[in-house]
């Protein structure tokens, strides 16, 4: 069919919206008439007809619809690039121009009659969707870019029409600024830092985060998950089951094949480039607000699911298999994008609280950081299932935040309290509830050097109280030891002496009652080595209770003199690293000998000398021989590893050469020195009686 008859049957069904009328069949088309047709009036006529067409815009279908179009142009320009390359191909002859032949349009030609359409005639987020495709054809990796004057033209008009199609945006076309937010996500990487830099990027922020978390064709403010729960269901075995067929598991797959979705780390990228430029400082602090409001209801809404009930350890007993291996994975694949592009955005946010004054003031620069720690907070139910806190920029967010709150003591109190445990002193029965409480431990460690005594007897030791001795559960062993990590912090904390004091001797029964069962050798060592330094001196702990460093000591002698000798099991204990020691190999008794040689560097000289001969006496108690020189070897370790400090290391020094430390370790007995050629006592008194006889 000739090309102008096929263009008039196309605009005529242009110009109606039909129920059953095949869209992607007329874009199809019109991409194949807009490289054949050799009239650039006619080009032009074409592409006007498109961006004004009720056939496509009356009843859009979302972003599909948009990207359909971008894709319209992006493919006629590839073909228009690729025509132009195999006419200058000295190899393909080109047939000569005739009548019944006209002369095919060139490139640039073709471009301005593109460009020309895109006037008042239609809103400007669509001529967006017509310069971007033609930006991202002419700069595919695979044909040679466009240059001169025609790439500059091309390049301003697209700013230009961004920065008026966000104007647009401000009167709420949702649909607008998510398609500005789609186009700008896909050509930003095709435009030159000068035409970047006439971005209106004050503008361009609240569009992105719109976008991206409130809108349809974005997170929906989260209020998908509130819909799941309609559809979790009981199901024979007293398990629950939330079925492939249900409503909601089909809204969340459409979700994920929704183009914003499925670009959200791009996109994240580019809100993350939008806060660097933004000119309004306090657009910056608008944006953590809204992001503090959509992470509030998202974890409002998780709750008021039944999945949230059950513990991620238990799911395979209380759900179905169909749900463990279908529709709650691929929840986990859109909560998980959520949350990485929230980090990405964050990480742009801290970065601009630093660098900008006007952020960075004392009246701001806590609400931004508390609010962070807030939005980390309400993600924490998916970071820690996803292991998403030791992604790098995750932790630049997480201690950024941390250490702008430690410079303002008064509010970190007011942060602690405000997410502190609804019940304090108690576990609670909600899985939920549990992993709050573990982000609030995790997070109030950091704080007390700075907190008050009686906000961390009053707030962090009770919040870890309950959790000290419940090392045997699974479920609740990463809070069991965040709980005894936040323990030695408050214990470290020099105004917090008093505090220590007072709960130091259930601390150290909770210590010996975990080991070994749920306590690994290398935790129960490096927490008897901290209570051993915060006892000793210089501490303020030692001035008020000097003896507390020998009473410890005495504790581990005892526990060790009656602790079984056969080596320990390896216990599965997950998150606990591999054991430097090989203690895996140890028996109890050897390692409480070894948590006692430890803590030799922290003891006052005087206390130093008493331990000395004891520790080496204790370490050949032990029957088994590899366990022996095992004990040996790090007594010998601390002596010339330079973990004393120089007065105790010459206590030592005289000890191990002139009292007899040497063959106590070594020998198991201690001999006295003799100055050279005397004779021992034995012989001494042979020689007297041969004398008294004589």
């Amino acid at each position: 069919m000739p090309a102008d008859r096929l263009l008039g049957i196309l605009l005529r069904s242009l110009q109606t919206y039909t129920e059953h009328q095949d869209t992607p069949r007329l874009l199809s088309t019109a991409a194949s008439l807009l490289t054949t047709l050799t009239n650039p009036l006619n080009v032009t006529l074409l592409t006007v007809q498109l961006l004004t067409a009720p056939a496509l815009w009356d009843r859009p279908d979302g972003l599909r619809t948009c990207l359909s179009f971008l894709s319209v142009f992006h493919s006629a320009s590839l073909t228009i690039l690729n025509r132009e390359r195999e006419a200058h191909d000295p190899k393909n002859p080109q047939p000569v121009p005739s009548a019944a032949s006209p002369t095919v349009i060139s490139k640039d030609e073709w471009t301005r009659a593109i460009v020309k359409a895109a006037d008042e005639r239609s809103q400007r987020w669509k001529h967006l969707l017509v310069l971007g495709g033609l930006l991202l054809g002419f700069e595919s990796p695979d044909v040679e870019p466009l240059t001169g004057p025609l790439r500059r033209t091309l390049g301003s008009a697209f700013v230009q029409a961004t920065n008026l199609a966000l104007v647009e945006a401000r009167a709420g076309d949702e649909l607008g600024g998510s398609c500005v937010t789609l186009v700008l996500n896909h050509v930003f990487g095709s435009l030159t830092d000068a035409e970047r830099a006439e971005l209106e990027y004050d503008l361009l922020l609240p569009v992105l985060i719109k976008s991206a978390y409130f809108s349809t064709e974005g997170l929906q403010s989260a209020y998908f998950l509130g819909a799941i729960d309609l559809d979790v269901v009981e199901v024979p075995g007293g398990k629950f089951n939330w079925p492939a067929a249900s409503p909601s598991f089909v809204q969340v797959e459409r979700m994920l094949q929704r183009p914003l979705m499925s670009s959200l780390g791009p996109l994240s990228r580019l809100v993350s480039h939008t806060l660097e430029c933004v000119k309004d400082s306090w657009l910056v602090q608008a944006m953590i607000d809204d992001l503090t409001s959509f992470h509030r209801s998202l974890l409002v809404q998780w709750r008021q699911t039944k999945l949230s009930e059950i513990d991620p350890s238990e799911e395979s007993v209380f759900l179905h298999e169909d749900t463990v291996r279908t529709t709650l994975p691929t929840l986990w694949k859109v909560l998980k994008s959520g949350l990485f592009a929230t980090v990405i955005i964050l990480r742009g946010a801290m970065g601009r609280v630093v660098s900008d004054g006007t952020l960075a003031a004392d009246g701001v620069a806590p609400v931004l950081a508390m609010q962070t720690l807030h939005i980390l907070r309400n993600l924490y139910f998916l970071s820690s299932r996803l292991g998403a806190t030791s992604f790098s920029q995750y932790t630049f967010v997480y201690l950024s935040a941390l250490d702008i709150m430690s410079q303002y003591p008064i509010q970190a109190d007011a942060f602690l309290k405000e997410i502190r445990p609804a019940q304090l002193g108690q576990i609670p029965k909600h899985p939920l509830d549990r992993c709050l409480n573990l982000y609030f431990l995790n997070t109030a460690e950091h704080f007390t050097l700075i907190l008050p005594p009686q906000a961390s007897e009053q707030l962090l030791v009770a919040a870890a109280t309950p959790y000290l001795a419940t090392g045997g559960n699974n479920n609740l062993l990463p809070i069991f030891e965040a709980a005894h990590s936040v323990m030695l912090a408050v214990f470290s904390a020099p105004q917090s002496a008093g505090v220590a004091a007072k709960h130091l001797p259930f601390y150290v029964d909770a210590l010996f009652y975990s080991f070994p069962q749920n306590l690994s050798p290398r935790q129960f060592r490096l927490a008897f080595k901290t209570l051993l330094q915060v006892t000793a001196p210089p501490s303020p702990l030692s001035g008020s209770q000097p003896d507390l460093p020998a009473t410890l000591l005495e504790l581990i002698h005892h526990r060790a003199m009656i602790a079984p000798t056969t080596p320990l099991a390896i216990k599965g204990i997950p998150n606990t690293p591999p054991e430097s020691d090989n203690s895996s190999q140890l028996s109890e008794q050897t390692v409480l000998i070894l948590t006692l040689l430890d803590g030799l560097p922290f003891l006052p000289l005087d206390l130093l000398e008493e331990w000395l001969p004891l520790s080496a006496e204790l370490i050949n108690v032990i029957p088994d021989g590899e366990m022996r020189e095992s004990c040996k070897r790090r007594f010998w370790e601390i002596l010339i590893s330079g973990e004393m400090d120089p007065d105790r290391s010459q206590v030592c020094v005289s000890w191990w050469a002139t009292r007899g430390g040497r063959e106590m370790v070594l020998f198991g007995s201690a001999q006295e020195a003799y100055m050279s050629g005397a004779l021992p006592v034995e012989s001494s008194n042979n020689n007297n009686d041969i004398e008294s006889k004589l």
